[in-house]
């Protein structure tokens, strides 16, 4: 809870100091590109397969993740945040130091061991009941933390079952909560009338966040949420990027480069 709202807060303050700067003026920050880099394509893939917004998906992983870089998504693979679904594993508590030169909480035992103990401020972070996607065998356990920051290939395995189960699980019919329930029917009755081009349009994924979010019993019943979403999703400029990549055919470089 501490990373998230700190982040939270830095977020605020880089909308609040960047609304009145050029279109797509958050593209220039190199972490967020090597983030959507990794997880745009198959963002794109799994949304077209389960009548998803990739727009829409792609700000709120970037907003749940803190772009990647949240310790329980670089542990799990959960870009989304997502609470477990009946036996499947969850993070436990961990023992986990902060760091003071490096502001933010350590995880990695490769880097813990190069710092001195007085940078070191040790606390038991409470269970985070988000699902852990890392392979069954290392699955809600306290070892083998770094697994995904250093196996690329499981990383990015984890990252599209994290996606799929959003589009599967969450997003559905069979949903006990009335808000995603009523999202999918919403989604889908769009796509049967207007095509899956609908996807890409605007209109499409601000609807989407504003009935994701924002309210009672819904995926962040904070009434800040879906505006968070929506500013990422236009300063980021991600219905153009996933238009440029899926309609245009281009590279992810080349339609991230794009200016406007």
């Amino acid at each position: 809870m501490i990373v998230i709202r700190i982040f939270s807060l830095w977020l605020l303050l880089l909308l609040g100091t960047d609304l009145l700067s050029s279109e797509y003026s958050f593209r220039k920050y190199n972490h967020v590109k090597e983030f959507y880099k990794s997880i745009t394509k198959d963002a794109i893939k799994i949304c077209k397969q389960h009548n998803l917004p990739p727009a829409a998906v792609l700000a709120i992983a970037g907003l749940e993740s803190g772009y990647g870089s949240g310790y329980v998504a670089q542990i799990t693979g959960n870009i989304l945040s997502l609470s477990t679904f009946k036996i499947a594993k969850q993070l436990p508590a961990l023992y986990l130091p902060y760091s003071s030169s490096k502001q933010k909480i350590l995880f990695d035992p490769h880097i813990i061991k190069k710092l001195p103990k007085s940078d070191l401020s040790y606390k038991l972070r409470a269970k985070s009941y988000k699902q852990d996607y890392r392979p069954l065998k290392y699955a809600g356990k306290r070892t083998n933390l770094e697994l995904l920051k250093y196996n690329k290939k499981l990383r990015l395995k984890a990252r599209r079952a994290c996606l799929n189960d959003f589009g599967t699980r969450w997003i559905s019919y069979e949903s006990n909560k009335k808000v995603f329930k009523e999202l999918r029917i919403w989604i889908d009755k769009r796509v049967k009338e207007q095509g899956v081009g609908t996807l890409y349009r605007k209109n499409t994924n601000l609807g989407f966040i504003d009935r994701v979010g924002g309210l009672p019993h819904s995926f962040n019943d904070r009434k800040t949420w879906p505006k968070k979403v929506k500013l990422i999703m236009k300063k980021f400029g991600l219905i153009a990027l996933v238009q440029d990549i899926d309609k245009n055919n281009m590279s992810f470089k080349e339609a991230w480069e794009r200016k406007d």
